[in-house]
């Protein structure tokens, strides 16, 4: 009977630290966008981003809406490979508002010959029509 009771006290523990399908697929999500970065491509790291005009991006130079508009944003800031740098991504927290949305929290680096580079983000992510997407970006 100990031996049942220890079973599914390890059980019960392990199930409540263990990672959500979502929060997964969240997480592949960013390191795929990491890897995009980190070749060179912005095209393919804005796959992570809902690709219509209510998509919001704030930044130092405020905010801009629209998926075209901020991806013309990052081509203009980060022009090159030498301006785009390392991109590496450290995530601090996730945390499901509901089963629609999560609210993701990290911190961003980029090691570059130009200079280097760090901040943080906070992203709201939400699915639609099966997808994982980031609706919200804030990042500084």
């Amino acid at each position: 009977m100990k031996k049942i009771s220890l079973l599914f006290f390890v059980f019960i523990a392990f199930n409540s630290y263990s990672q959500t399908k979502d929060e997964v697929a969240i997480k592949q999500i960013l390191k795929t966008q990491e890897n995009a970065w980190n070749t060179g491509n912005l095209d393919a790291f804005m796959i992570g981003y809902w690709n219509n005009d209510s998509l919001m991006f704030i930044g130092k130079k405020g905010l801009t809406y629209g998926f075209n508009a901020t991806l013309e944003n990052y081509k203009k800031s980060y022009p090159d490979t030498a301006y785009m740098g390392k991109f590496t991504s450290t995530l601090i927290s996730i945390k499901k508002l509901s089963n629609e949305y999560y609210f993701v929290i990290g911190k961003w680096e980029l090691n570059r010959t130009v200079g280097n580079i760090f901040g943080h983000y906070s992203l709201l992510f939400r699915k639609i029509k099966g997808k994982w997407v980031v609706v919200a970006d804030h990042s500084s």
